[in-house]
């Protein structure tokens, strides 16, 4: 599943009042991986433990990039992709089991709206989003021979994989960042550090609030304008949120508009503009919602995210100039958001 466009902005220049005896400052920390900019702000009472558990957290993060990378030749993913034979169980690292255990779990969920197994039709998708050039019947026929959430065996416990078809392909673009960001979190509350928030370009994770604050600041962009000030801002605490949206990333064939977002049952980009915003307990919950929803639609989407524990959801999408919004029935009564 392809990258999303950025519509989540972490509100990172508000000041905030420290008690003295609290005695903590704001440090930001910043790492390229997965193909965006991760970002850390955290409070600590010393720069030195701020420098270990952010170095911790974003190493972890390096080394989650070099496993799932679908762009690199050398990561475990590709490695794994490349060598795997029809039938035969294939050794995986602890995190790729998990992450796939997840990916699966989400599968069945949404009846392949989110598939992780999607890799032979992403190749297609960023081949024409290239070229501005459409994929030929033939080769979406011969790709999504390869594709289906029910042709991947994964044995988290025993860390094993097993395809059932010739050229299968995977693609975490839908779920890793979340994955890693919850990592990142985890590592700094190891290092003592809880007042943290870690942004993976808009896969964010936060623990508790900056001292003297209720919770983090971060904005939801509009879809129609999402260069202007942000019209809706969340106060979050020891909790994620994701985005997925194509307010960046669009292409124009024929004369119609795709998404950069996949949609694995048609092997093409969805064709009308959208933003999907979740809250979720984790970020990896949040980060395959969030795709999930986008290809469901408004109706079924926010339908899956109000029978899930613990989400809220917002879809809003955008048909000839008009924009358009669901949301659960708790967006608005139990998030706090603020105007800014």
């Amino acid at each position: 599943m392809a990258a999303r466009s950025i519509v989540l902005v972490v509100l990172l220049a508000w000041s905030f009042p420290v008690a003295a005896s609290e005695r903590q400052t704001r440090f930001t920390f910043s790492r390229k991986a997965m193909g965006v900019q991760f970002t850390i702000v955290l409070y600590a009472p010393e720069k030195s433990q701020a420098n270990t558990a952010a170095g911790a957290a974003l190493d972890r993060i390096t080394a989650l990039d070099a496993i799932c990378s679908d762009y690199s030749g050398t990561s475990e993913l590709m490695k794994l992709c490349s060598r795997a034979l029809p039938g035969r169980a294939e050794s995986i690292s602890e995190d790729l089991a998990r992450i796939l255990a997840r990916s699966q779990h989400l599968a069945r969920r949404t009846h392949g709206a989110f598939d992780v197994t999607v890799g032979p039709l992403t190749k297609l998708w960023r081949r024409a989003r290239r070229r501005k050039v459409l994929p030929s019947a033939r080769r979406l026929l011969q790709a999504r021979r390869a594709v289906g959430h029910a042709h991947l065996q994964v044995d988290r416990d025993g860390r094993q994989l097993i395809f059932a078809r010739a050229g299968m392909r995977l693609d975490l673009g839908g779920i890793a960042k979340g994955y890693a960001v919850d990592r990142a979190i985890e590592i700094l509350a190891r290092h003592g550090i809880r007042r943290a928030m870690v942004d993976g370009s808009g896969d964010i994770a936060v623990g508790d609030p900056p001292p003297g604050r209720s919770g983090w600041q971060v904005a939801v962009a509009s879809l129609k304008n999402p260069d202007a000030t942000p019209t809706r801002v969340l106060d979050l605490a020891n909790t994620a949120v994701a985005t997925s949206g194509d307010a960046y990333q669009s292409v124009t064939i024929n004369g119609r508009r795709y998404s950069h977002i996949l949609d694995p049952r048609t092997g093409l980009g969805l064709s009308v503009s959208s933003s999907v915003t979740v809250v979720a307990p984790d970020a990896t919950t949040a980060d395959g919602l969030a795709s999930a929803i986008s290809v469901m639609g408004p109706v079924a989407g926010i339908e899956l995210a109000e029978r899930t524990r613990g989400v809220q959801a917002m879809f809003v999408t955008r048909i000839d100039g008009r924009h358009r919004v669901r949301s659960t029935t708790g967006w608005s009564d139990r998030l706090p958001i603020r105007r800014p």
